[in-house]
């Protein structure tokens, strides 16, 4: 197996290894040259550093440069000010590293790594000061020097040599993104699928995660050396766009199983049309003919309008919505192709719709991984202080490290133990490096030489998502041990005694890990759940107006999260009947129902009003684990509601409203009738019962 591995390395995983181990030798020659007490350190920065992605690589080392440069700060501010007394400084900077790490956490973007690498950086340069406070600038900027070197290098050589853009990688991912979606589109405007069920889910859920990865994706746009980062306004307007077609296309679906054998012929000619147009069939104005036809088809509100005219309205104005989105990703995808900075007048406002809060953030396992991190380190630095360990503050530097990596994980522990397994197997090879080849070389090319077997195959094994953890740890393995020597007066008993401290750091993130941090994938599963509760539940009570796309990329980044929480998890009664999906719709029609009160007049509002609040009762009570169905007084509170809002004036407010209520009641109670109003309590407890 290992045999026929080696063979098939492909080209871009062998230019993937050469241009990481040539940043490395420049970043160790470099640091050689300037006769920095740990090179290693240089040569370690640039592996880490390095990515496939030349666009990611550039804007990742812009906030490592900042990070780096803040933790040096912290730890000049932080150490002669507290240098009497060892256990505040070391209490002071396990505290730096976990408010560090709890800020990075509410950042799902590049940014995340300013606070990452200044709560880690704390450690490299602090926790070696304690004991020797006096050398504290020096180390610091030798600290500085190093790791800057190896980002520079590194960014240097991947956004130089064969630069593998991100544009490219993004639009393929974006075209295969949207081929999916106008294929789910086609299948339930057909009618033809398969009934709801595991397959339908997990093809919403990939949809979901898809769009999610293409927005962490789209961050790295803006430092991309492919001309697609001019059409950065561009892409995040199509992913803006695309986004909407979750919730729409399973809206629209489920209105059709509504109205499955009562949809008038001339709608169901309609959805044969638009199946057509969305397949390719881009006839000269077909979004305009479907669009003229959609609205000659909508029934108008009256005070006799009942469930099924609302579901048929509301039906047709998602047709609407689907024909506008998919024509709005067309016609950007063109203009994306062509290169085309600017827009015509009817896009150009989709590109200056900034969402903000897209990603989900959990802010209280932020603090709790902040936690974590500042107990290992107190763990770790005591042991040292009472003992007077001479490599005691390796272990502490270790400790902040591994709790930092993995802390975005449910579960860093296998992360953790992972590295220190590798880490372990590593200290042979390291020693080899150490005792044999350092000693043998009296030149830096010859180094190289001596390097390159070892570090170029793993960069081969670092290149491929399912050896690269693995690799990356080995080789990390052995450069950390070399780089936490001072090469001019390093020998076997320092080597032994800095590895042991090494794993003696891992070991202790990965037992505090296990004791206070990790958690299941069905755990985590219910808290995204309970998140998204909470915010529907919110949203119900909100006084002021629901800012357009926030809570709709929240949740269906919620979905994507959950997906693979879920097929971890395994079957979970209370999970089981959790869909998201359907979440999504609801906080969308309690938005519109929201925005349409606030513009409406007459006895309508007060009936929304209550409504709302029964709705986000409900929610609350699903956030507080008190699992269960819509209680039975929503459903009058809807009929009452209806009543009223089909009294009012004709408005454009009142029909959104009635749009919002109808696709509410769907998503509440999926297995209702369209019974009359004074037969829905019953309906309710036949199909609760049901």
């Amino acid at each position: 197996m290992k045999t026929s591995a080696l063979k098939l390395v492909s080209l871009n995983e062998a230019l993937f290894s050469v241009k990481a181990f040539a940043a490395a030798m420049a970043a160790l020659y470099i640091a050689f040259s300037m006769g920095l007490p740990r090179p290693f350190w240089a040569m370690a920065t640039a592996y880490i550093v390095s990515g496939p992605l030349s666009g990611a690589v550039r804007s990742k080392a812009v906030f490592r440069v900042a990070g780096t440069v803040l933790g040096c700060a912290g730890a000049i501010a932080l150490v002669p000010a507290l240098a009497d007394s060892p256990e505040l400084l070391t209490l002071a900077l396990g505290l730096w590293v976990a408010v560090c790490l709890f800020i990075s956490l509410l950042d799902r973007t590049p940014r995340s790594y300013l606070f990452m690498l200044a709560g880690y950086t704390i450690g490299l340069i602090g926790f070696p000061a304690v004991t020797d406070p006096s050398t504290i600038f020096d180390t610091g900027l030798a600290r500085v020097e190093e790791i800057l070197i190896g980002i520079l290098c590194a960014t240097v050589v991947h956004s130089v040599v064969f630069p593998q853009s991100v544009g490219p990688a993004l639009l393929g991912r974006l075209d295969a993104t949207l081929r999916d979606a106008e294929r789910w589109t086609r299948e339930a405007l057909s009618r033809e699928r398969a009934p709801e069920g595991a397959a339908n889910a997990q093809e919403r859920q990939k949809l979901a995660r898809d769009i999610t990865e293409l927005r962490v994706m789209a961050t790295h746009l803006p430092y991309d050396t492919s001309e697609v980062r001019w059409m950065t306004r561009a892409v995040r307007a199509m992913q803006d766009r695309m986004a909407y077609l979750l919730p729409l296309t399973a809206g629209i679906e489920d209105r059709l199983d509504a109205l499955r054998g009562q949809l008038p012929a001339e709608v169901s000619a309609l959805l044969a049309d638009l199946d057509r147009w969305v397949g390719g069939d881009d006839e000269e104005g077909g979004a305009e003919r479907l669009r003229a036809e959609i609205a000659r088809l909508s029934p108008a509100i009256g005070a006799d309008t009942g469930w099924k005219e609302a579901t048929l309205l509301n039906l047709l104005t998602r047709l609407r919505s689907l024909v506008d989105i998919h024509q709005d990703c067309r016609d950007l995808r063109a203009h994306i192709r062509e290169g085309k900075s600017s827009l015509p007048e009817r896009l150009d406002p989709l590109t200056r719709r900034r969402s903000r809060d897209v990603f989900h953030l959990d802010a209280g396992m932020a603090l709790w991984s902040g936690f974590a991190a500042l107990l290992g380190i107190a763990v770790v630095c005591a042991f040292w202080i009472a003992t007077g360990w001479s490599s005691g503050s390796a272990a502490a530097m270790m400790t902040a490290v591994f709790c930092c990596f993995f802390a975005s994980l449910d579960d860093p522990a296998p992360g953790i133990r992972l590295f220190l397994v590798f880490t372990l197997l590593s200290v042979p090879l390291a020693a080899f490096y150490l005792l044999v080849v350092l000693p043998s070389f009296d030149s830096f090319p010859m180094l190289v030489l001596g390097l390159a077997p070892t570090f170029l195959l793993l960069g081969v094994f670092v290149a491929r998502p399912a050896t690269m953890g693995k690799a990356m740890a080995l080789l990390m393995g052995v450069v950390g041990s070399l780089s936490l020597l001072d090469l001019g007066t390093g020998d076997f008993a320092s080597f032994l005694n800095s590895n042991v401290a090494q794993v003696v750091g891992i070991a202790t993130a990965l037992l505090v890990t296990q004791l206070c941090r990790s958690v299941g994938a069905a755990w985590s599963a219910r808290r995204l759940l309970r998140a998204g509760w909470s915010e529907i539940a919110a949203m119900t009570a909100a006084r002021s107006g629901i800012p357009v796309g926030s809570f709709e990329n929240r949740m269906l980044d919620r979905v994507g999260l959950l997906s693979s929480r879920l097929a971890l998890a395994g079957p979970q009664q209370d999970l089981a009947a959790a869909d998201a999906v359907n979440d999504l719709r609801v906080g969308l029609n309690v938005a519109e129902l929201q925005r349409a009160r606030r513009a409406l007049g007459g006895p309508a509002a007060p009936h929304v009003a209550r409504l709302l609040g029964a709705v986000g009762q409900h929610f609350r009570g699903l956030s507080s684990r008190r699992l269960g169905t819509p209680p039975a007084e929503v459903l009058p509170m809807m009929d009452a509601a209806l009543s009223n809002l089909s009294a009012e004036p004709r408005s454009a407010e009142r029909d959104r409203a009635v749009i919002a209520l109808a696709g509410l009641r769907r998503a509440l109670f999926p297995h209702l009738t369209f019974a009359a109003p004074e037969s829905s309590s019953e309906s309710l407890r036949e199909s609760v019962t049901a």
